[in-house]
């Protein structure tokens, strides 16, 4: 069977667009059946290994300490409410700018490796790194008194590790957009 290649382009130009989007991606999910305003204070599990950004990792407990401060959660060092699991790292995405052409508007053969749409019409005035880095934080919250996941919450964020103070401001948005919407508002 042969697929039109203006259909073969459609869909690669549809799965290249979340990898264009440069804000941080937020997914949650929680237990419906949770009644969250019972928990009144939570505990950071204890690592098992060191973390390998010491300093990304303090900033990423503070910040979460200070949100959940502020929704009323209390932080303890042992049997809180909740048990707290960070997990998460920094790895290589692919950097693709938004204003250079991915696909071919055409519907004949795909152009060379060397034409003109894969630098843009103009050519590249600054050459990207084909990879950034991208951090991904994972927040669970286990029920302590029922050993059970109640509320779970993944963002990702691009850094830019050169540009450290930049990243850390990336991190602490990322954390607030990542925390706004826990606890979950009762229905």
């Amino acid at each position: 069977m042969k697929f039109p290649l203006s259909k073969i382009w459609s869909v690669l130009l549809i799965a290249s667009l979340p990898m264009i989007s440069p804000a941080q991606k937020v997914k949650i999910g929680y237990d419906k059946g949770t009644d969250f305003l019972k928990f009144k204070s939570y505990t950071w599990v204890e690592l098992t290994t060191a973390p390998s950004r010491p300093l990304l990792y303090w900033n990423i407990v503070t910040s979460v300490d200070a949100k959940l401060k502020t929704k009323g959660l209390t932080r303890t060092e042992s049997n809180g409410d909740l048990i707290l699991v960070p997990e998460g790292g920094v790895g290589l995405g692919f950097n693709v700018a938004a204003g250079t052409p991915i696909l071919s508007t055409s519907t004949g053969a795909p152009p060379a490796l060397d034409a003109t749409m894969w630098t843009g019409a103009s050519g590249s005035g600054n050459l990207m790194a084909p990879y950034v880095a991208e951090g991904t934080l994972i927040l669970t919250f286990v029920d302590r008194a029922t050993d059970k996941v109640v509320w779970i919450g993944t963002v990702s964020q691009k850094l830019d590790m050169e540009k450290k103070n930049k990243s850390l401001e990336l991190v602490e948005k990322s954390i607030v957009k990542l925390l706004k919407e826990f606890p979950p508002a009762r229905k």
